[in-house]
């Protein structure tokens, strides 16, 4: 007789440890999936795998790729002299 199959392993795949899927990127982000394509085929967003139809990406990648997205702060800037006619 064979053991059933342990719920944690059905649970987290080990060979995707590490990555996630453009649907599950698409809600963490708060974006379409079609934007993710978008950003795909211009080459805008983090890089991706396929693998048949599915698409993947490495947790790490998408983690750099928002860092690399951060814009500096701006300091407070003093008040300037209105720039208007004289």
């Amino acid at each position: 007789m064979t053991q059933p199959m342990s719920v944690e392993r059905a649970i987290e795949p080990r060979l995707l440890r590490g990555w996630i899927s453009r649907y599950d990127l698409a809600q963490e982000l708060d974006l379409t999936v079609d934007t993710l394509g978008r950003w795909e085929r211009r080459r805008k967003g983090p890089a991706c795998v396929r693998a048949g139809r599915k698409i993947f990406y490495r947790m790490s990648v998408v983690q750099d790729w928002l860092q690399s997205q951060e814009l500096p702060r701006v300091a407070d800037a003093k008040p300037s002299k209105a720039r208007g006619r004289k």
